[in-house]
């Protein structure tokens, strides 16, 4: 950014628009929490799930077994010394019961992204329906309901109310993860629209953190407090609902969309401070008149059109890498890995993967504008698999090298900065860089159903995977990071600076005639001048 180009950014950053931004980002930070807050109190959550489901603890088939929390020190990946030895019923019982457990977790844990399932086709519908500042007003009320009821699981059959209360804020979530940066992008000016844009991963992964360093078990992640920890996000939902009644509207919705000029203006002059509104009013028009003169695309004229054919599959395959990475199964699960890989304070352990987290995508925001989007997935996909490697071969060698607890440790460390690198941040936008504003509204719905559908996958049968595979379980996220690895490097075009017709070639494998080539890159010199 020129010093011309500066000094008008600062001089459209007004209070209003500090406002609305950070009361938008707010519906990502419940987002980023309800991924975390799953995680630390895990144990003593199933053990309120065994009383009152009435599943036999496991200290009476294992000496070794703690009465207290419910959990039993056997260790199964590694086989300690512990051995089961049943007391009174059979070894069946137990199996059973460890079944049902692991079935009502998993629901517990995987139901949220089932709601971010259903919602995410209707954030168009609803946005437009309403307006952005109206829809993310009525969407809030079904994050308020879901830490309600998961804010008063204690006083009824909690395993019923949890999930019932994540299922409900996974479909506030589906909508927030769209509406908000609907709304982020209409309000920014040109100049800081890139900067903004970004916040909205810095407030998932502060809400990821947040709820980790609540989730310290002298805070909020004990036998009498981990309720009010997995509906605390309730309060960001509030604050939100409240402080969206100071927002105005975006001008662009108000403009292109209802075709209300004098309240765009008005919208605009809030925004902007004592700025004209007219230059970017023109260009609202001129952005009414491309939308006017492109077709909008449905889902099945995107599937069944061979124009779109490559850069659908593109698509799906950027945001079904970023989940079947691996990265949520440390999310979600990251206190009983390192527990399992021989780590003492796990829980801290768990911290110190949220703040390498939010660190690393702080550092991201200026890497994918330096770098290319390209060469940082490949990257990151890289270096994701070696990470898992490690991880693999310590969890392997901890019982003949205890040392190996900490190749563990540092390998989940590795595996986060590398996700932020790149697979983290880069599926999310390079969707919209791959279609044109016809088709665009139609790929971000699928590409949004198909990233929330791998997140329920992976959240519900990571547990099983890990009761089946042991240590193994990371082979698998390292054979499909493979493969993810060499489809990127074959399949995926580089989008950084390139029009939609350079990218549409790039899927052709052929160049631009040279005189477009010329006009195209003249284009963006006048436009950056």
């Amino acid at each position: 950014m020129d010093k011309r180009n500066k000094m008008q950014a600062e001089k459209h950053l007004t209070g209003t628009l500090i406002l609305s931004v950070f009361t938008a980002v707010l519906g990502f930070f419940q987002y980023g929490y309800s991924l975390g807050v799953i995680n630390a109190p895990q144990k003593v959550i199933e053990a309120h799930y065994r009383r009152v489901l009435g599943i036999t603890p496991l200290d009476r088939y294992a000496p070794n077994a703690s009465e207290e929390d419910g959990t039993s020190t056997m260790a199964p990946w590694f086989g300690t010394e512990g051995t089961l030895a049943p007391l009174d019923d059979s070894a069946e019982d137990l199996a059973t019961s460890s079944h049902i457990l692991t079935m009502y977790w998993s629901l517990s844990v995987s139901v949220f992204a089932i709601g971010g399932m259903v919602s995410s086709f209707t954030v168009g519908w609803i946005g437009d329906r309403l307006g952005r500042v109206k829809a993310m007003l009525v969407v809030n009320v079904l994050s308020i309901t879901g830490n309600l009821l998961m804010g008063l699981s204690k006083f009824g059959p909690s395993h019923i109310l949890i999930i019932a209360g994540r299922a409900v804020t996974g479909l506030y979530c589906g909508l927030s993860s769209g509406l908000v940066p609907m709304y982020v992008s209409e309000v920014s000016p040109t100049a800081l629209r890139g900067a903004l844009g970004t916040l909205h991963q810095l407030a998932i992964v502060t809400g990821i953190l947040i709820s980790q360093v609540l989730g310290l078990d002298f805070l909020l992640g004990n036998d009498e407090m981990w309720p009010l920890l997995l509906g605390l996000s309730g309060v960001a939902a509030l604050l939100q609902f409240f402080l969206l009644l100071l927002c105005p509207e975006s001008p662009r919705y108000l403009y292109i969309k209802l075709g209300k000029v004098e309240e765009a203006k008005k919208s605009l002059k809030r925004l902007r401070g004592n700025c004209d509104p007219m230059k970017e009013i023109a260009e609202m028009e001129k952005e009414k008149q491309e939308a006017a003169s492109e077709k909008k695309v449905s889902i099945k004229q995107l599937f069944t059109s061979s124009k779109y054919r490559q850069a659908v599959v593109v698509a799906l395959m950027v945001q079904i890498s970023q989940q079947f990475s691996g990265i949520n199964a440390i999310f979600y699960y990251s206190t009983n890995i390192f527990e399992r890989a021989g780590v003492g304070q796990p829980v801290y352990a768990t911290i110190g993967v949220g703040v390498v987290n939010t660190i690393f995508t702080v550092i991201s925001v200026f890497l994918v504008e330096k770098a290319g989007r390209r060469s940082l997935f490949l990257a990151g996909l890289m270096g994701m698999l070696v990470s898992t490697v490690a991880m693999t071969v310590g969890l392997l060698l901890l019982k003949q090298f205890a040392w190996m607890s900490y190749v563990s440790m540092v390998a989940i460390f590795l595996f986060v900065i590398f996700f932020e690198v790149g697979p983290g941040p880069i599926p999310w936008f390079i969707v919209a860089e791959l279609f044109s504003q016809g088709p665009r509204p139609a790929a971000i719905a699928v590409a949004g159903f198909c990233n929330w559908t791998c997140n329920f996958i992976v959240g519900m049968c990571f547990q099983y995977l890990t009761d089946l595979c042991g240590p193994y379980v990371f082979v698998i996220f390292a054979a499909l990071l493979l493969v993810f690895f060499l489809f990127a490097y074959f399949r995926v075009p580089e989008t950084k600076g390139k029009s939609f017709e350079e990218i549409a070639a790039a899927f052709r494998r052929k160049k631009l005639p040279a005189k477009t080539m010329t006009e195209l890159q003249d284009l963006r010199r006048s436009e950056q001048a």
